[in-house]
């Protein structure tokens, strides 16, 4: 019996060594992997679709205009420019490749912004006026401006021009005579209308702040003020501005609520 088992063993020993030499060669261990490489997300380019709404500051200056009187005197203007401020509100929305179309409305407040007309008697005016001036302010208090715009984006900047309605509104215009220091008060349209274009760059800097400056040419429609006297001097006298232009140069911020 030992025989049997001896040789049982010595047979399965041979067998298992001439199975393993028939067998192919295990594979090499595969390389290590290199490290994962940390790619970080893309930032998104910034879009202008939203309601904004802001504030601005700036200055506001009159330019040349035709005036005249019905009483034939030689007619001057000052031109003048005050600090003005307010606020904006619009809309805009980005479409294609960066394109921005949008609407918006400005109101400017004009604190005691005065337009300066001095009136000298010229060959044929009223015997009464003679070796007397009138020296006529028209104050310009507030002004709004409506257009669209239209603008092209480079992400957070944009450019665009805008053009619309302007309207300016002006109170306790008065015409004063020299030497008798008479006060006519001025009798004539309290809104005046006109047109505007602009052109303005912005740049959004932070969680939908952004800042801007802006230029806009104002052209207004003729308007005419009477003196509203009971006699004397320029008595009645009704004193016509043509081509009437204010140039408005402002800075501001604005806060853009999202998109809609």
């Amino acid at each position: 019996m030992k025989r049997i088992l001896i040789a049982g063993a010595f047979a399965l020993a041979v067998g298992g060594q001439a199975l393993a030499a028939d067998l192919p060669p295990a594979p090499p261990p595969p390389p290590p992997r290199a490290p994962a490489t940390y790619i970080p997300a893309p930032i998104p380019y910034y879009n202008w679709t939203g309601f904004y709404i802001g504030g601005n500051v700036g200055y506001a200056f009159t330019s040349s205009s035709t005036l005249s009187d019905s009483q034939l005197s030689n007619i001057t203007n000052t031109s003048s420019g005050a600090f003005l401020g307010g606020g904006q509100v619009g809309v805009n929305w980005e479409f294609g490749p960066g394109v921005v179309i949008g609407a918006e409305a400005d109101f400017e407040w004009l604190p005691n912004t005065k337009n300066t007309i001095t009136a000298t008697p010229g060959p044929g005016a009223p015997i009464a006026n003679a070796g007397s001036t009138a020296t006529a302010t028209i104050n310009s208090r507030w002004l709004t401006l409506v257009d669209a715009r239209l603008g092209y984006a480079w992400d957070r900047l944009l450019v665009y021009g805008k053009g619309g309605g302007a309207f300016v509104g002006a109170n306790n215009s008065s015409l004063t005579v020299s030497p008798s220091g008479a006060i006519l008060p001025l009798s004539g349209p309290a809104n005046n209308m006109g047109w505007n274009a602009g052109v303005g760059l912005e740049y959004e800097f932070w969680g939908g702040w952004s800042a801007k400056a802006e230029y806009d040419y104002v052209r207004l429609n003729s308007a005419s003020f009477t003196a509203a006297g009971a006699g004397g001097p320029f008595n009645q006298d009704v004193i016509s501005a043509n081509n009437r232009v204010i140039n408005l140069v402002t800075v501001g911020l604005n806060y853009k609520f999202g998109g809609w």
